[in-house]
C-alpha cells in the first residue's frame, strides 16, 4: 500500500503599513514614485544619520496584535540584523528578534465548514529593504531605494496549516483584519503583503516534523497554492527515492511552476543580531493599550453577525459583502440613506460583482458613491424607472459615478404612466400583430408575452410592464 503523507505549513507574512512616511525618517511611502526620489540620508544608510521611530507604526502594530488575540510585549526594542545585500543600504536591517511587539496569538479560519485556530508565534516591526531591478539587456542590476525604510510588520505563524486551502483561508483572514483596521491595503500585486511559505512533509500519523524549506517570491494567492502543491510533490518524490530533503530557501518561478534553490537556510546566529544602539526601548503602558482597544473598528466577524441580525441578510450575502471593507462601507452608507438594505445588497451582489469581474477590478476601485446607489434604489422602488433602465443607469454609474436622477431626466428614461400615450401604442401593436392576438384569444397565454415585448420595444423600454400587461388583457377581452 502506498505511503500517505501530510503537509505541514507555517507562514511568514510581511505587511507594509499604511503610514504616509517611513519607519525611521520622514520620506514618503507612496507606491510608484520615480526611482530613488523618496529617499534621504537615513533611508539610504548614510554614515552619521540617525533613525527616529514613527509612532504610527507602533500604533498600527498594536492594533493588528490585539485583533489577532496576541499578548503585547510591554517593553519591546529593536535589534540589528546584519547582512550584506546590494538593496540593503546600511548592510543591516533594523528589526525585532528578542522582544517582538506581539506574540502568542491566534486567528480562526474556516475551510469546508470546519473551524480551526491557526496560532501566531509572534509579530515584529521592521524596515523594508530597497528593490533590485535586473536589466537583462545589458546584464546589470540597478537599485531603487524608494522602498527602503518602508515600515513592515512580519507575522510568523506556528506550523498549524495542513493544505493550500488552509493557507489561503489564513491569508484571507489576515488580509481582511488588516484592511478593516486601515493598517495596510494588503495588495499582493504591489508587494504590500508578501508571504514566505515554510513547508515540510511527513508520513501521516508521524509526530516528528520533516525537514522544511522556505519558498519566496509569492505575489498572488494562485501562485501560493501552486507553489505549495509543487513543493509538496518535490519533497515526497525525494523521500520516496530515499534522498534527503535539504533545509534551504527556494525561489518559486510561477511561469515554469517550479522552485529552485537560492541559498542554504540561515540561523539567527548567521545574522549576528545585537540590540539597536540608536533607538531606545518602547514602553507600552496599560493606558496606551486601552486607547488602541477603544479605537478598534468593528471587524468582519462582528459585521457578519450584525448584518444578518439587523438587516436580515442571508449568511451568504453577508459573507460576500463583508469580504471587503470597501463593499461593507458602501453597503452600510447606502442602506442607511435609502432604508432598503436588501435592495442595496442585491445591487452589490449581482451587478457590482459582475462588472468587477468583467473588468478585472478590485472592490477598492469602485467609483460610484453610496449616495448615488441609494438614489438609484429609490428611483426603482418608486416605479420611476423599470429594472432594465435601472441596469443601464447602474452601468453608467459604475463607470462614471453619474447622478441617477439627473441622468434619468436628461435621457428621458422615466417610465411612461400616461395612459393616453400608452393606449395609442397598444392599439397599433394589436393592429400590427393579428396572429399573436388570435393565438392569445385562442388560449395561448405565451402570445401575450410577445405583445408585451412589442409594446416595450415601441416605447423604448420606458413603459411600466405591469400596466402594459393589465391594459393588453383589458383590450383583448
Amino acid at each position: 500500500m502506498a505511503k500517505q503523507y501530510e503537509t505541514v505549513i507555517g507562514l511568514e507574512v510581511h505587511v507594509e503599513l499604511a503610514t504616509k512616511t517611513k519607519i525611521f525618517c520622514s520620506c514618503s511611502t507612496q507606491f510608484g514614485g520615480a526611482p530613488n526620489t523618496h529617499t534621504c540620508p537615513v533611508c539610504t544608510g548614510m554614515p552619521g544619520s540617525l533613525p527616529v521611530l514613527n509612532k504610527q507604526v507602533v500604533e498600527y502594530a498594536l492594533a493588528i496584535g490585539l485583533a489577532m488575540n496576541c499578548e503585547i510585549t510591554r517593553v519591546c526594542k529593536f535589534d540589528r540584523k546584519n547582512y550584506f545585500y546590494p538593496d540593503n543600504p546600511q548592510n543591516y536591517q533594523i528589526s525585532q528578534l528578542y522582544l517582538p511587539i506581539a506574540r502568542d496569538g491566534y486567528v480562526e479560519i474556516e475551510t469546508k465548514g470546519v473551524k480551526k485556530k491557526v496560532r501566531i508565534h509572534e509579530m515584529h516591526m521592521e524596515e523594508d529593504a530597497g528593490k533590485l531591478i535586473h536589466d537583462e539587456w545589458d546584464d546589470t542590476s540597478i537599485v531603487d531605494f524608494n522602498r527602503s525604510g518602508v515600515p513592515l510588520v512580519e507575522i510568523v505563524s506556528e506550523p498549524d496549516m495542513r493544505s493550500a486551502e488552509e493557507v489561503l483561508a489564513y491569508l484571507e483572514k489576515l488580509r481582511v483584519i488588516i484592511q478593516y483596521l486601515g493598517a495596510s491595503d494588503c495588495k499582493l500585486q504591489e508587494g504590500s503583503m508578501r508571504a514566505d511559505v515554510n513547508l515540510s512533509v511527513r508520513e501521516l500519523g508521524s509526530e516528528k516534523f520533516g525537514t522544511r524549506t522556505e519558498m519566496k517570491n509569492l505575489n498572488s494567492f494562485k501562485a501560493i497554492a501552486r507553489a505549495i502543491e509543487g513543493e509538496r510533490q518535490r519533497q515526497i518524490e525525494l523521500i520516496e527515492a530515499g534522498k534527503p530533503v535539504v533545509q534551504e530557501t527556494r525561489r518559486w518561478d510561477d511561469n515554469k511552476e517550479y522552485s529552485y534553490a537560492m541559498r542554504s537556510k540561515e540561523d539567527a546566529k548567521d545574522y549576528r543580531y545585537f540590540p539597536e544602539p540608536d533607538l531606545v526601548p518602547i514602553v507600552i503602558d496599560d493606558a496606551w493599550v486601552e486607547r488602541i482597544k477603544a479605537r478598534q473598528p468593528e471587524l468582519r466577524d462582528e459585521k457578519l453577525r450584525r448584518y444578518q441580525k439587523e438587516f436580515g441578510l442571508s449568511e451568504y450575502d453577508a459573507q460576500i459583502i463583508t469580504a471587503s471593507i470597501y463593499t461593507a462601507e458602501l453597503f452600510e452608507r447606502a442602506a442607511s440613506l435609502c432604508g432598503k438594505p436588501k435592495k442595496v445588497a442585491n445591487w452589490l451582489m449581482v451587478e457590482t460583482l459582475r462588472l468587477l469581474k468583467e473588468r478585472g477590478m478590485e472592490p477598492e476601485e469602485i467609483k460610484f458613491s453610496p449616495e448615488n446607489l441609494a438614489k438609484l434604489v429609490a428611483l426603482t422602488e418608486a416605479g420611476t424607472i423599470n429594472s432594465s433602465v435601472a441596469k443601464e443607469v447602474f452601468e453608467k454609474m459604475f463607470t462614471e459615478d453619474v447622478e441617477p436622477e439627473s441622468y434619468v431626466a436628461e435621457h428621458g428614461l422615466k417610465i411612461v404612466n400616461d395612459e393616453g400615450e400608452l393606449n395609442a401604442v397598444l392599439e397599433k401593436v394589436i393592429a400590427d400583430n393579428p396572429q399573436a392576438v388570435s393565438d392569445y384569444r385562442g388560449g395561448k397565454e405565451k402570445a401575450l408575452g410577445a405583445l408585451v415585448g412589442q409594446t416595450m420595444k415601441a416605447m423604448k423600454g420606458k413603459a411600466n410592464p405591469g400596466l402594459v400587461n393589465q391594459k393588453l388583457k383589458e383590450l383583448l377581452g
